[in-house]
């Protein structure tokens, strides 16, 4: 016992000691402090019960950023997931510098939220704007930031830019791990590349869409820093998504236990539909 316990410790005592660190205390921490009303200076943390949870359910702030935050991470995954797939499509048909373009589409996924924001921010302030009245386009005139549909419009449109070239990634796997043999013997049976791709390969990269998907819903309903930094939650307030008013709530206002219970209540949600998404995905599987 004492021999495996050593050989754990040796190859994963780190990883578990920095896990509970930083995963596992902070949960254990932060469900103490939904049942106290600290406000994040004092010594004492006053024991208030239930109480902030009645508030996260009376909160209506709080309901509408989460509606929000429905609306935009429905069109940014259908999105993302639809250029995704399709540059994968373009980068493993034999495209010529497919490996160069592979690169080129994942750069953004290495830029930081905050960075990314601001210099969007710029594109849709400035040149945006520039471009619109050099053209003497109307509708380009003002920046899209100034309007509350306009707003969330370039939320999710970041947010595909952002996120399509890793996804990509992971359908470029799934296009390279369908055998070879299968899209001969499609092409023998007198399919198109059109009809291989959905009747053949689609059905055996369901991996992929699942692994996609839930990726691509997990990041969108935790979004924070592309929002901070693009739209600050403007104008008037229209665009801040649940993330951003957990951390209002918590830090700005110093209702440290109201935020860190609906932090939560965001948490239990989001893990709900990515568990559901995965079972439903998992269905009727095929197998390589």
């Amino acid at each position: 016992m004492s021999y495996k316990v050593g050989i754990f410790m040796q190859f994963a005592g780190v990883a578990a000691f920095c896990f509970i660190c930083v995963v596992i205390l902070p949960l254990f921490y932060g469900l103490y402090l939904t049942f106290t009303s600290w406000d994040g200076v004092s010594k004492t943390k006053p024991f208030v019960g239930l109480a902030n949870y009645a508030a996260t359910f009376a909160d209506t702030d709080f309901w509408v950023s989460i509606g929000r935050t429905f609306f935009y991470s429905f069109f940014a995954v259908i999105l993302v997931n639809i250029v995704a797939f399709l540059l994968a499509y373009m980068v493993t048909s034999g495209v010529k510098g497919q490996n160069f373009f592979r690169a080129g589409f994942f750069v953004p996924n290495l830029i930081g939220g905050i960075v990314l924001g601001f210099v969007w921010k710029f594109v849709f302030n400035r040149a945006f704007v520039a471009i619109g009245n050099s053209l003497n386009i109307e509708a380009m005139k003002n920046s899209p930031l100034s309007t509350t549909g306009g707003a969330m419009f370039c939320l999710i449109l970041v947010a595909v830019w952002q996120y399509a070239g890793y996804m990509m990634l992971i359908y470029v796997a799934g296009f390279m791990s369908v055998d070879q043999s299968l899209r001969e013997a499609a092409k023998v049976d007198g399919c198109t590349n059109q009809q291989a791709t959905r009747f053949v390969i689609i059905p055996m990269m369901r991996t992929s869409f699942v692994t996609c998907l839930f990726l691509t819903i997990t990041r969108c309903f935790m979004v924070y820093d592309v929002n901070l930094s693009l739209t600050g939650g403007e104008p008037y307030n229209s665009s801040v998504l649940a993330a951003m008013h957990v951390y209002n709530q918590a830090f700005t206002y110093k209702n440290y236990g109201t935020g860190q219970a609906e932090a939560l209540v965001l948490f239990i949600i989001c893990a709900v539909i990515g568990m559901w998404q995965v079972r439903v995905g998992r269905k009727g599987e095929v197998a390589a």
